[in-house]
């Protein structure tokens, strides 16, 4: 049953993974993370929603909310096979779901992030547009004479405006 699930969910042969205790990786501490994981993803959706009125942004923001997708997806289908699995295989089902979620959460991070970027471009662009117009900020530029002056015969005028 196991080799059977292995090649419906594409997941690799349990000999061929690798050692997790070798390598680092805590699965009790991404399995206590998945809760604050999920409220990071519900968050990004949240500042994603308060963001409609960005336009032209939609090219890749489609593909990255399908990566999300997915992973949800998969996530959910993971949690669901390490349910039905022996105890000694649902550990690692579990440490490539919450895999899954880091997945989703970094594609709507990198979303959020590219529209942050195009906003402060935006604001960036309405800075030099306004410093390039003939109104700065409120006032008008008036022309002025300016005449170049040495220190000496400036000290000159000076003192004799003062006398």
């Amino acid at each position: 049953m196991t080799k059977k699930l292995e090649s419906l969910f594409d997941l690799p042969d349990i000999k061929d993974d690798l050692d997790y205790s070798a390598s680092g990786i805590d699965t009790e501490a991404t399995a206590d993370d998945l809760p604050a994981i999920q409220n990071t993803l519900e968050a990004v959706d949240k500042i994603d929603a308060a963001l409609p009125t960005i336009r032209d942004l939609e090219t890749s923001d489609k593909d990255l909310d399908d990566i999300a997708d997915t992973a949800k997806q998969t996530f959910q289908d993971l949690m669901d096979l390490g349910m039905n699995v022996e105890a000694r295989f649902a550990g690692e089902i579990f440490n490539n779901a919450s895999r899954m979620l880091d997945t989703a959460l970094t594609a709507k991070t990198n979303k959020i992030n590219k529209k942050l970027k195009m906003v402060e471009l935006q604001l960036k662009k309405a800075h030099l547009d306004l410093k390039k117009s003939d109104v700065t900020y409120g006032q008008d530029i008036s022309d002025g004479d300016g005449v170049v002056l040495d220190r000496n015969t400036l000290l000159q005028e000076i003192l004799g405006k003062n006398s």
